[in-house]
């Protein structure tokens, strides 16, 4: 079924559950997963492995790599991982997309996320920059937002509700 979203972009702090929401989003709307955690050039990488938070500098090629991302699935859509923290992140992947992307936030407490990621194993981003991500998130006001507090399945129909 053809939407006018064509590209959801699933946004939150590190260990809400982009991928796995991303993911199963995919699977339900038949449209490719990207994660974007795989388009960090790897000196950002590097940099977070090392426990400092990226600056807006950090993120700017990635952002722009990610909104290429989003042009080149508008047509045929497509669902991508991002934290997308800031609104001018939002505004950046949203370039040249008019009314064909949405963002849907994965919103959760700073103690249900933290302990999440003491169970994630084999990420390299360490659980020291969960507090950097909440200081840098902006709360988008004028997009689905989702609580996390839930099982996966319901957090997927509550979005697919907004659609």
């Amino acid at each position: 079924m053809p939407h006018s979203k064509t590209v959801l972009v699933v946004m939150g702090v590190s260990g809400c559950g982009k991928t796995a929401i991303g993911q199963l989003l995919s699977k339900k709307l038949n449209r490719p997963f990207f994660d974007g955690d795989d388009f960090h050039p790897e000196s950002n990488v590097k940099k977070m492995k090392s426990g400092s938070p990226l600056n807006d500098e950090d993120r700017k090629d990635w952002l722009i790599a990610l909104n290429q991302l989003c042009i080149e699935h508008r047509e045929s859509g497509a669902v991508i991982a991002c934290s997308a923290l800031k609104k001018n992140y939002r505004s950046l992947l949203r370039a040249g997309m008019g009314n064909c992307i949405a963002f849907v936030y994965l919103e959760g407490s700073f103690d249900l996320i933290k302990s999440r990621l003491e169970q994630r194993k084999g990420h390299f981003m360490p659980i020291e920059l969960l507090k950097s991500q909440f200081d840098t998130l902006e709360p988008p006001s004028r997009e689905i937002t989702v609580s996390i507090d839930q099982t996966p399945k319901k957090i997927v129909s509550e979005v697919l509700k907004h659609l």
